[in-house]
Formats: C-alpha cells, structure tokens, sequence
C-alpha cells in the first residue's frame, strides 16, 4: 500500500482558505448570558430573556428558536460568538459552557467578546445618527460627531454588577474617521459614586492637554439609568440609557458579532479562533484561605505526647 504524500505549505493555504469560505458562507450564532440571556443568529431577531432567574433554564429552548428563525439545523453554524463578561459569575458561565459545548459537537469557530466594548461601537453609529438605532434613541438629543467637530466623544461603557456596584470601562472616540475607540480606563468594578469620580478626572485631565476641544460623556448600558444621579458628579454628560448593543435587536446582534470577529483578526486567531474563552468576572472572591489556627493557651499537643520536648 503506498504512502501518501506530505502535505505542503501551499496545501494547508489551500486548506485555509476552503476553511475560511466555509465559515463566510455559515451562520454565525450569538450567546450572551451577561444580563438575562440574548440568543441569535446573525441577520435575524435575536430570542431575548430579560429575567435573570430564568434564562440559564430557558438557554436550550432559545438556541432552538433561533435556529428555527434562520431556518437552519446546527450543524450548520459556522462560528459561535459568546459573551465573556464582565458580568456575574452563575449566568456568564452558563452561557460560555454552552457555546463551548455548541462548537466541539459542531466543529463552528469560538469567539469570546467582551460585553462593553460593542457598547462603544453602538454609541460610535449613534453620534453619526444611524437609521438602524433611531428606534433605541431620541437623535433629536444626540450630538453629531464627525471630522469637523472639535468635540471628543467619550464612553462610559458600564454593566449592573449587584451590590451596588456596577463593572465599568471608559473609551474615547479619539479619531473621528475611525471605528476603533481608545481606552481609557481599562475595565474593573467599583460603586458609581468612585467611576464617576474617576471618569471626571480622566475627562479633565485631557481637557486640559488639548485646549480649545470640547468633551461628550456618553454613559451607556445596564445600570446606567439606576444610577444616573451618580454622573452629575463627572459634567459634559449628554446620554444616559440603559441599552446595551444587544439589546437592539437584528442590528446589534450583528454589531456584537462585527466586533469579536474584527477582534479575532487583529489578534491573529482568524482561523482558529480563540480557544482560550473564558469569562470575565473581575470582583474578588469572597472565599479566602483562612489563616492558620493559632494554639491556645500555649497548649501543644505535639510537645505534650513526646513528655514536652519539641520533635524533631
């Protein structure tokens, strides 16, 4: 029986690229389990659980229905985009174990996305006043951003975290021509009162590096309405809204999924993806390793048995 020849570099190109026109000619589907539950396959409506109670259960059920909406089997995803985080640890894991377990049995492609940052590109199209999100946001309060405006859009991009505390990131929309917002504050989790704080210092202190250009504090996602008397404290505020990207249907859904693929290819991983999605909690744990116990009374068992001397 003869051998069959090594595969070459050009093979594998080859190979590669019969892979990647698979994939562009799949379906993409999206699970985030952040906030309640956000299931879809991109180019349709997504089935969206606002009761968080709930949508670990319902998670099957959701990824069914929306199959059925695209009119396709699963073996037919191509890739699995899921929602990393930050969010709670119970509903995030959910979400990720499933996409995990939807991408081994079906060979799609996993990416992980972070929740805030499509937030970013979701308040990006708003300032340019997008048809696609006119129905999430009143434009008429809505300035619009473009090259020849002296003003600097910032982000704050945030996520309901309980306790009183939201998970939070802060962006700058820096050139006006692009679509990649600059970070400022890198994401973490704190009370409001200290984000706003926090932004306000980082918006003046830019300010004061480039007189004469003004700044638009957008704060935007699951929270932000709770605790909208927080953000006097930061000034230059104009929208507050509680929508996240997902949360506005067909076009977010897509807008999420735009982002974690751009992601993918900026990081290399186009092909493969990333196989290392795991979730992002960012608080602490409330386990800690106890301290050692200390003895009582100067009692030592150990010196008592060997008639008070110390073993060796």
């Amino acid at each position: 029986m003869g051998s069959s020849a090594p595969s070459t570099s050009r093979d594998r190109r080859i190979g590669n690229q019969r892979t990647t026109t698979k994939r562009r000619n799949m379906h993409t589907l999206v699970i985030d389990t952040s906030f309640g539950s956000t299931v879809g396959v991109v180019g349709y409506e997504p089935v969206i659980e606002h009761d968080s109670r709930t949508h670990v259960e319902r998670l099957r059920d959701d990824i069914a229905a929306a199959c059925a909406r695209a009119g396709i089997a699963p073996h037919e995803l191509g890739r699995i985009v899921t929602g990393i985080g930050p969010a709670p640890f119970t509903g995030l894991r959910a979400g990720i174990v499933t996409a995990k377990a939807i991408a081994y049995a079906t060979g799609a492609q996993l990416l992980g996305q972070d929740d805030l940052t499509p937030n970013v590109a979701l308040m990006h199209a708003v300032h340019r006043h997008d048809a696609r999100f006119a129905q999430w946001f009143d434009y008429g309060d809505v300035s619009v951003m473009n090259a020849d405006t002296n003003t600097v859009n910032f982000t704050l991009s945030v996520n309901d975290a309980r306790r009183k505390q939201l998970y939070f990131a802060l962006y700058a929309d820096l050139d006006p021509q692009g679509d990649d917002p600059t970070t400022i504050i890198d994401m973490d989790i704190d009370a409001p009162v200290h984000i706003a704080e926090r932004v306000r210092q980082c918006v003046d202190d830019h300010l004061e590096r480039h007189p004469g250009i003004n700044a638009v504090v957008d704060v935007i996602g699951h929270g932000a309405c709770t605790y909208a008397s927080a953000w006097d404290a930061i000034g230059h505020v104009e929208t507050v809204s509680d929508t996240a990207a997902l949360d506005t249907g067909v076009h977010g859904l897509a807008l999420f999924a735009h982002i974690a693929e751009r992601q993918c290819e900026a990081d290399g991983n186009a092909e493969d993806g990333d196989g290392n999605v795991e979730p992002l909690y960012l608080r602490r744990p409330d386990v800690s390793v106890p301290n050692p116990l200390k003895h009582v009374l100067n009692h030592d068992p150990v010196r008592e048995r060997d008639n008070g001397k110390a073993v060796s």
